[in-house]
């Protein structure tokens, strides 16, 4: 059992997950995850989010040891993705005098999703509606769209403790300790690209509408449904999910390619020692054949150059990139130079493919090449180009964005 006092009134009450494979059956979970709940207790006590369902039985030890015999007089829903709001229909009946606190969105879901409907069970609130426990109250803000139209966030004034639901969250399972200060956090620092890439990344313009939104309030303990609380290493996690939602890259290229019989890799091995040659040191080389789909995901969003480059495979693009250009395209990412090339055997169509995704993702490609077999010595001069554009634009952008 992993229950914690985070501050005083305020109560950590998640469980850890290191049985599931994939996160929504798509994404790799190597270190695990955690569903993370929490407990404010005055007068009155409250529940924030519940956990997946097949880990209740943890949350209801985890409850009966911090109420004490006290019952349970709200639950704040700020997130009605079932890995947090699986275990409702279970609270509902073990707690029948139990409030479930949401927005008039949450409140429709939990009909559709669990089929409570009875009016006097719900208390709907708005933005900026509070709700007194006491001498503690929670304050509640809209955030649409962080990454469902009925997110909300809970903030306890007396406290200076926000809970954000899925926003500033990572993957991971938590040992041992809960707050920041009680673990190494920088794997959870890291995984925080792969989990704001894979399942916000689309809504980032919303994520720094949220951001913005509660940014001015005085705040010690971010409490998010995923991954540690935050309070040393708060500006870092907070820093990380702005910077992202801006489209603002750290300094660095992704090369993702895919390969058949090593001719398509050739290239890319080539375009990333003649970038190593250009002074560019940060460089990641990622086969899409071979990685899962997240952590390609992830490295893009993190850096600022994309390079992408694959075979024509049944006159078309390779599968693996067709998948990865779908990807950067459904997320709608923005701010990259992005250069691309293709390679064939007697006819070409992969390098068109990619540059297709490009012009309707509105993406410029800085530099393109297209090889016909394998390198030669004409065509290495064409991979030293090839570079050369890329960093010169690469540069001007980040001098651009530097001003």
């Amino acid at each position: 059992m992993n229950t914690r006092q985070i501050t005083s009134g305020i109560v950590y009450a998640g469980v850890n997950d290191r049985t599931t494979d994939r996160f929504e059956s798509l994404w790799p979970l190597p270190y695990g995850v955690s569903y993370n709940s929490y407990v404010v207790r005055d007068q009155k006590t409250a529940l924030i989010d519940t956990v997946e369902l097949g880990e209740a039985n943890v949350l209801f030890e985890h409850l009966d040891m911090i109420l004490e015999g006290k019952t349970l007089d709200f639950l704040i829903v700020n997130h009605m993705e079932p890995d947090h709001s699986g275990s409702i229909p279970l609270l509902a009946s073990r707690y029948p005098q139990m409030k479930i606190v949401g927005n008039r969105q949450t409140i429709s879901m939990i009909g559709g999703f669990y089929h409570i409907v009875d009016p006097d069970r719900f208390v709907e609130v708005a933005d900026g509606d509070s709700i007194s426990l006491g001498s503690i109250s929670l304050k509640f803000f809209l955030t649409p769209m962080v990454h469902w139209p009925e997110t909300m966030m809970t903030y306890v004034p007396e406290r200076k403790v926000i809970f954000t639901g899925d926003a500033l969250g990572t993957f991971g399972a938590l040992n041992g300790g809960v707050v920041d200060y009680e673990m190494e956090t920088d794997i959870y620092l890291c995984e925080a690209y792969r989990y704001y890439s894979n399942i916000v990344g689309k809504y980032g313009r919303f994520v720094e509408r949220a951001m913005k939104k509660v940014l001015p309030l005085d705040i010690k303990y971010v409490c998010p449904t995923h991954g540690p609380v935050w309070h040393d290493r708060l500006q870092d996690i907070m820093d990380i999910y702005s910077r992202l939602s801006q489209n603002i890259s750290e300094p660095g290229t992704t090369i993702v390619y895919a390969s058949m019989y090593g001719n398509t890799e050739a290239v890319a091995e080539a375009i990333a020692m003649a970038l190593a040659e250009r002074g560019e040191r940060h460089i990641r080389v990622l086969n899409a054949g071979k990685e899962n789909l997240s952590y390609l995901i992830s490295e893009a969003f993190r850096y600022d150059g994309l390079i992408v480059g694959a075979p024509t495979y049944s006159m078309t693009l390779f599968p693996a990139v067709d998948s990865f250009m779908k990807a950067m395209q459904t997320r709608e990412i923005k701010g990259k130079t992005l250069a691309l090339f293709g390679s064939f055997t007697w006819a070409s169509a992969a390098l068109k493919e990619e540059q297709r995704y490009a012009e309707q993702m509105k993406l410029p490609v800085v530099a393109s090449l297209d090889v016909k077999q394998s390198l030669d010595s004409d065509m290495r001069r064409e991979v030293e180009k090839f570079a050369k554009d890329f960093v010169e634009a690469l540069r001007a952008a980040r001098s651009g964005a530097s001003q």
